[in-house]
């Protein structure tokens, strides 16, 4: 990914089902579950690197001991921050009392965070949040443990707005208009509720006020709490919840847009983001570990009962496919695969791009993460040059001389690492006017390779706004003196603004959406944003479900070749030598590459939830009236 692009969030969720002397005789520690809980977060930093943040439930404490415990975190290290906040405590808790060593019940009780239920996070931060008071998990605080709440989540709500209006209606006063504490408030709101129709309950059946409590724990419906609570929630999410006497959830949006995986055994209960978090750390196979079914939310009781319960009917499945484009970790079986297919698939249209002639071509990759796609271009490209030595030898087979055949057979694809990242230079630390220096300087190139009659490949994730390409790796790419520069996108045009957890919130950033206006202007169709701003204008009072999304009009003149010939223009400039070419994925070869996570809503305006077409509409009333503000 060329251009600085974020993504929300990791969640990481250990529930030990075992007392914890058993994981001191079985793995040597009490602190088995910090442990995990540290690889799992660590194993999930691309998924957030600006804060990060952990909290664990003691189970079964007497009233008066601290069962709750939390640490957060926005250095520059995150994780590392969090993890050795809670090494030095739990070290200076061991150094000063060394009679805890060998006594688990001790450690528990008077060292914090050793418990048995944990949650950790890892984010980035969008529209410039990155307080302290941003970074998950929130606590929701309480002197009945049962309403005690403790939420992380992978999520963003398109109707913010709303929600807290809802909270407002309920007579709630909440301290932010902001998505988690939100959400938090609502589930806080009706766990309240169900907590207190509970206690009644037992007073009726005769229960004294401190009997209660262990019957309230039991009968407690979280299935019920968390019903209630979503009933009007539109966006895409994956959030965990911990209550204060240790039962804990993980709830998915109906149309699994943001993804969450579990596995489960007799010691653990564990759930992440992703798949290979949970392989890895757990050392466990592939087909162990399970999704959780979109609407459904994975319950882990106190007395270690698991759970899925459906809270949500489920919609058509619209799982996030930049999950397997670019945010996931590659080393999932299934994604490694993919994104080779999305390698694969782009060849016919390399080879139009460079009239079939391999000989003279090099192929390369916009490091890091565009690797595993380059493998598979790279392997359909000798697939297509083993087919034509095999047409070449059949044709010729009787006027062939060992000679001949030897030239023959030592032709083969060229690949070189023509573009090196320096992983030091993170071109989003600045303000936008005054990144472009550093732009220009995160990748450097290698010389040498590149021929004066050669094609130069080079495939990238995706094109999202263009920047890094016009400033910095185009102008790098024709210092090497190529004949032609081909930039091969993995994913199809990004059109559409994402309001389910990547931070791209406005249109005009968008360089597809560029090169449409371009277009439009040198066509004189350009009365075609009034029409569509109007259109857009005229539902601004509407219902979501009744919104429609009319910036598709925008695009609807031109094919996508012409859009993609017209973005090369727009990010070449007259001091490049070379012809620039840029290849898009089609949308139907995506879907073929990645089947499970069909959800393109930012390639094709078909959004999964009612209010993602509102925020289309916002965005493009935004650009249309010139105010530089997020849609959601």
């Amino acid at each position: 990914m060329s251009d600085a692009l974020k993504h929300e969030c990791g969640i990481a969720l250990v529930r030990l089902l075992k007392p914890l002397e058993f994981y001191k005789e079985k793995y040597g520690s009490a602190f088995y579950g910090i442990q995990k809980m540290y690889l799992m977060m660590e194993k999930q930093h691309n998924r957030g690197q600006d804060g990060a943040g952990f909290a664990s439930i003691k189970l079964d404490v007497e009233p008066g001991e601290r069962y709750i415990s939390r640490v957060r975190s926005n250095q520059s290290q995150p994780i590392q921050d969090v993890f050795s906040q809670i090494n030095e405590r739990i070290n200076e808790e061991m150094i000063n009392n060394p009679e805890y060593a060998d006594d688990v019940a001790a450690q528990k009780k008077n060292i914090p965070y050793v418990g048995e239920l944990f949650l950790g996070h890892v984010r980035y931060g969008t529209f410039g949040k990155n307080s302290i008071e941003s970074v998950h998990p929130f606590l929701r605080q309480s002197n009945w443990m049962h309403r005690n709440l403790i939420l992380a989540g992978n999520f963003n709500m398109t109707n913010v707005k709303e929600l807290f209006q809802n909270l407002v209606e309920l007579g709630q006063h909440p301290k932010e208009m902001a998505d988690t504490v939100t959400v938090m408030e609502k589930i806080g709101h009706f766990l309240d509720k169900e907590v207190m129709q509970l206690y009644q309950d037992c007073k009726a059946e005769g229960y004294s006020k401190q009997e209660a409590s262990p019957v309230i724990a039991e009968r407690l419906d979280v299935a019920k709490i968390l019903a209630r609570s979503a009933k009007n929630l539109d966006g895409g999410y994956a959030m965990a919840g911990l209550l204060g006497h240790g039962d804990a959830f993980v709830f998915r949006d109906p149309a699994g847009i943001r993804p969450a995986y579990f596995y489960q055994d007799d010691e653990i209960v564990v759930v992440a983001s992703e798949r290979p978090v949970i392989q890895t750390v757990f050392n466990v196979p592939f087909d162990k570990v399970k999704e959780i079914d979109p609407g459904s939310a994975l319950i882990i009781k106190k007395n270690g009962a698991v759970s899925m319960k459906e809270i949500l009917t489920p919609t058509v499945k619209k799982a996030c496919s930049f999950e397997r484009i670019y945010f996931s970790r590659g080393s999932d079986a299934e994604i490694y695969q993919e994104r080779k297919d999305l390698g694969k698939l782009i060849l016919p249209a390399v080879l139009n791009a460079i009239d079939q002639d391999t000989d003279n071509t090099v192929f390369s990759y916009i490091p890091n993460t565009a690797e595993t796609s380059f493998f598979g271009l790279v392997e359909a490209a000798q697939d297509f040059l083993n087919q034509r030595k095999n047409n070449y030898i059949l044709e010729n087979r009787n006027i062939l001389t060992a000679e001949t055949l030897k030239e023959l057979l030592e032709v083969k694809i060229r690949t070189e690492k023509v573009a090196i990242k320096d992983a030091k230079l993170r071109t989003f630390i600045t303000a936008d006017d005054s990144r472009d220096d550093l732009v220009a300087h995160v990748y450097d190139v290698t010389y040498g390779v590149i021929k004066p009659e050669d094609n130069l490949v080079i495939i990238d994730d995706s094109i999202v706004r263009g920047t890094t390409l016009k400033k910095s790796i185009i102008k790098m790419m024709d210092r090497l003196n190529p004949k032609r520069i081909v930039i091969v996108s993995s994913a199809p045009q990004i059109r559409y603004p994402d309001c389910y957890g990547i931070d791209m919130a406005k249109l005009e950033g968008l360089v597809a959406f560029r090169a449409a206006l371009e277009l439009l202007k040198e066509r004189n169709l350009y009365h075609i944003v009034d029409e569509v701003y109007a259109k857009c204008k005229a539902q601004e009072d509407f219902k979501d479900v009744d919104v429609v999304n009319y910036v598709t009009a925008i695009y609807e003149p031109f094919t996508d070749q012409e859009i993609s010939d017209k973005i090369a223009e727009m990010l070449s400039s007259s001091e490049i030598k070379a012809e620039v070419k840029i290849i898009f994925q089609t949308v139907e070869d995506l879907h073929v590459a990645c089947p499970k996570n069909l959800g393109d809503w930012y390639f094709t305006g078909d959004y999964p939830t009612p209010g993602g077409n509102r925020v289309v509409n916002r965005a493009f009333m935004n650009f249309y009236e010139g105010k530089d503000a997020r849609a959601y």
